[in-house]
This record gives C-alpha cells, structure tokens and sequence, in this order.
C-alpha cells in the first residue's frame, strides 16, 4: 500500500508546506492509530500545507531499506529540511508537534 493525502499542490502563500512520509507494517492496531492520529493533526494543524505519503514496508520493503526505516510506525519530515524522525503511534500530539518543529502552530 503506498497512498498520498494532503494539499491541493499549491499551498497557503506565506506558509511552509511540509512532506510527511509515514511508513507502516500492513494493517495492524498500531498502524491503523499512527494513520488517523497523523490525519488528526494534519487536518488540525496544517490544513491545505502537507503533502503524506503512506508506505507499507511489508508491500515496499526497498523503500524501507533505503530509508533506513527500522521500526513501524514511524514518521519521517523530508520537508522542510532537516529531516526528522519519530516512532510511534503518535498519539500524544504535542510531542509530534514539537517533533516535527510546527508547536508554534498550535496556538
């Protein structure tokens, strides 16, 4: 499985558009709660501005090797740069935000 959410390509002037990709293995508990905890905090926190990729490893395992993606789910930033990673369901939301460098949007 490999699917693609997020903005409309064009993105809010002024704003950063962030690319999210996040690598799950097939369908379990804590694949299912990584997907609709990241569409939770995109569609809250950056609505219009994120482009997500989802990719199975099981379905893909090359991309996970040249990610070097060692544990599922994990999340990674490619932009904007640096990149950043997190592991986990990402249900605690501030510790996404501040993982991925956006705790300023809350507000």
């Amino acid at each position: 499985m490999s699917l693609s959410f997020g903005g409309n390509g064009y993105g809010l002037p002024g704003k950063v558009e962030y690319r999210l990709w996040l690598y799950i293995a097939g369908s379990t508990p804590r694949s299912t709660s990584a997907i609709l905890n990241l569409m939770k905090i995109c569609n809250k926190y950056l609505e219009g501005r994120y482009q997500l990729q989802i990719v199975d490893v099981f379905q893909h395992p090359e991309v996970a090797r040249e990610e070097q993606i060692v544990a599922t789910p994990t999340l990674v930033r490619k932009f904007p740069q640096p990149r950043r990673v997190l592991v986990g369901d990402l249900s605690d939301t501030a510790r996404v935000l501040a993982g991925l460098d956006i705790e300023n949007l809350a507000a």
